[in-house]
């Protein structure tokens, strides 16, 4: 048993090596450059995870589309971004487009916006709203109101059309 298992470690890549590869660079070189710029404040085993969503979702890090996310309770956590979430939605061989429509209130503020996404091999669209009222944060991205809930409301309508995690 543990002679097969030094040999799956010995011929399996590791999550750094398959990255290197997708990028035509050397590891090392890789591992700096990430650890110098997008992951700088992770651990190996935080930078490790970060690789590790970055291969399983063919995710482009220094493209901005996977951030490290300080933690609430200390540390990073891998976290997708709105530019993540369309590059898996459009790479995605059923994805047949998207529209999205907004709820004003009487004053002309934006109160939800529903995503919709179609698939090649559905008949039905998959539909998903969010409210500003359930979103909003008081941060400065939040300031730009009707981008923001459109990008809650694509990432959530994304994870249910493809079952993104």
């Amino acid at each position: 048993m543990s002679n097969e298992s030094n040999t799956l470690a010995t011929t399996q890549p590791d999550a750094l090596s398959l990255l290197a590869t997708r990028f035509a660079m050397d590891p090392e070189r890789l591992y700096n450059t990430l650890k110098n710029t997008v992951f700088k404040k992770a651990t190996d085993d935080e930078f490790e995870a970060l690789l590790i969503v970055a291969n399983t979702y063919g995710l482009n890090p220094v493209l901005k589309e996977l951030y490290a996310f300080p933690a609430k309770s200390g540390g990073i956590v891998p976290v997708v971004s709105v530019d993540g979430w369309i590059s898996l939605c459009n790479s995605h061989p059923q994805f047949d487009g998207i529209e999205f429509e907004f709820k004003d209130d009487d004053k002309g503020n934006v109160v939800s916006c529903t995503a919709i996404i179609y698939r090649k091999d559905r008949s039905h669209p998959t539909k998903a709203t969010e409210f500003v009222s359930e979103c909003r944060r008081d941060t400065e991205p939040w300031k730009m109101v009707r981008r923001m809930i459109r990008h809650k409301a694509m990432i959530q309508c994304a994870r249910i059309a493809f079952g993104f995690s």
